[in-house]
């Protein structure tokens, strides 16, 4: 079996409330939450411990590393320690290529181990906390957790199938610069109760416009397999979390203008980004 590092358990920066349940997303005041809520603790001896879940393409990512800025935490996402591997040279990469091209998830062994090497190194480093994007993604990887670390809270953001296919299939990265870009331009009207969802693309600078690359996984075939699996394996998962009263359920109102002040204030955190922004 993988090896796994033993992260400290002590307390945290935020505590929480119960539990946590999604709403209409575009109820006026925050719409989020339920059963108390996020309440702010003085800090102790370590940073917050969270998990991102979501489909693959919901924004995991993306949220994760502006909160990983806001908080200084580090940002640890499965999906880049694959990557790297994959990079790499060796029996491992060829293995992870053939399983990420055919739309499957990479086994735990693969996984726990690929992440228990990050976070060793991060604790050789004196990094305090963490924010974990795309793990876990099985009950076995949760138990795994569970047992070398605490998790303070789980968020788990949710954007209809429609939505998050046409995300991933916009998807596009610089070759020169490496940064991420999409050219889908999402325009899902409101029916049967659900919320209209409007995206506007993130468009390349002209000078990357040119070096646009596509992930060789993000085809239509693949991210509705992997969408699919996803879903098949998720709902255990987050009702793990959720009796556990850790689970907190957010619908993506839209982009990131309209989603990143609502993710904010769910976790009380709007009031401490300005205090931040203030301080800059």
């Amino acid at each position: 079996m993988a090896r796994v590092v033993r992260v400290a358990r002590s307390s945290s920066l935020f505590g929480f409330g119960n539990r946590f349940y999604s709403t209409e997303a575009s109820h006026a005041s925050s719409p989020f939450l339920h059963g108390g809520g996020a309440r702010k603790v003085a800090a102790k001896d370590r940073n917050v411990q969270w998990v991102f879940l979501g489909c693959p393409g919901v924004g995991k990512g993306t949220y994760a590393s502006r909160l990983s800025t806001l908080l200084g935490v580090p940002h640890i996402a499965t999906g880049d320690l694959v990557r790297e591997a994959l990079a790499s040279s060796g029996p491992l990469s060829q293995k992870l290529s053939e399983i990420v091209n055919q739309g499957k998830l990479v086994s735990d062994e693969i996984i726990v181990d690929l992440l228990s090497k990050r976070l060793e190194a991060g604790e050789a480093k004196g990094e305090s906390g963490f924010i974990l994007d795309g793990f876990p993604r099985t009950m076995r990887q949760a138990e795994i957790l569970g047992d070398v670390t605490d998790i303070d809270l789980v968020v788990n953001l949710k954007l209809p199938e429609e939505v998050l296919v046409e995300k991933c299939l916009g998807r596009r990265t610089c070759n020169q610069c490496g940064k991420g870009f999409n050219i889908a331009h999402i325009n899902l009207k409101g029916e049967n109760g659900r919320p209209a969802i409007s995206m506007d693309p993130l468009m390349p600078p002209p000078n990357c416009m040119s070096k646009l690359i596509t992930r060789a996984d993000d085809t239509e075939e693949v991210v509705k397999a992997r969408l699919r699996i996803y879903s098949e394996t998720s709902q255990p998962l987050e009702e793990y979390y959720r009796n556990k009263g850790k689970l907190m359920e957010f619908d993506l109102p839209g982009g990131i203008p309209e989603s990143w002040p609502r993710l904010l204030e769910a976790l009380r955190l709007d009031e401490y980004e300005e205090k931040q922004s203030a301080v800059a």
